[in-house]
């Protein structure tokens, strides 16, 4: 038997481990060709997906005001089971049309009387906004079903369903003043709410109008903003001139508070 030389004897001791050092190398690397590229059918580590989620707000519930003061009885009444959407991927702002220079200890009445004028006049089964803000800057849950969840509305005719309503406390007609604490509660509020679906809210949605006596004809798909004014989708001034101005800077804060930049 040929005695192998030992120069080439060592190499081939030494080669396995060379081989493993070139795989490790290529793994860290990457299979790039010549011009620095990923090769095609190289194995790329994904990058990490950023998600978009704000901090819940306080919300106080709605046996707050549901369950006080004879003056709303048809408030204090067991509304029917909710109906859900899949989720909320916009929200509209209103305004209640309603004095502003209330006590903020008095919101919980004054909901009550916007209940009773909704659920009684109106005959609606409950309550139409998914939520209220007052001047102070105080959540309330509005509509019963749930807070974290998709429920169907009864605010932006034509287009409650995959979507929620905020109705801030007051008149908000051109001049009049729009609390900073309301503004950011309403940030606060859109950010979370449209977070759970990973909605941008500077962006736009696309939703289907479900009454011809919105802006749109029923059946038809119309862009909205994801943090809408009720006058987008309904021939209205509601949320009044004032509040309305400000929804760019709204958009802006609830977007930071999703961490987007």
């Amino acid at each position: 038997m040929p005695r192998i030389p030992r120069p080439l004897l060592a190499l081939l001791v030494l080669l396995p481990g060379l081989v493993v050092l070139l795989v490790i190398v290529i793994c860290v690397v990457g299979i790039e060709d010549v011009a620095g590229r990923p090769v095609r059918g190289a194995v790329v580590t994904p990058h990490r997906v950023v998600t978009h989620v704000a901090a819940r707000p306080h919300i106080v519930p709605r046996s707050v005001w549901a369950r006080g003061g004879g003056e709303a009885n048809t408030a204090a009444r067991t509304p029917p089971p909710p109906h859900y959407d899949d989720k909320v991927i916009a929200v509209f702002v209103h305004h209640t049309d309603s004095p502003n220079d209330y006590a903020c200890s008095d919101a919980p009445r004054i909901i009550r009387y916007l209940a009773a004028g909704q659920t009684g006049a109106r005959n609606w089964d409950d309550i139409g906004y998914n939520f209220l803000v007052d001047r102070c800057g105080t959540i309330y849950e509005g509509r019963a079903g749930g807070v974290g969840r998709p429920v169907t509305g009864a605010h932006t005719l034509g287009f409650n369903h995959r979507t929620a309503g905020i109705a801030a406390l007051g008149t908000f007609t051109a001049g009049s003043p729009v609390p900073r604490a309301m503004t950011d509660a309403i940030a606060a509020l859109a950010a979370w709410k449209l977070g759970l679906a990973h909605v941008d809210p500077r962006g736009t949605v696309r939703l289907t109008s479900s009454n011809s006596l919105s802006r749109y004809r029923s059946g038809t798909t119309a862009s909205l903003p994801a943090l809408a004014a009720h006058g987008d989708a309904y021939m209205t001034t509601c949320p009044g001139a004032a509040l309305d101005a400000l929804l760019p800077a709204i958009r802006e804060r609830a977007a930071r508070l999703q961490g987007r930049t």
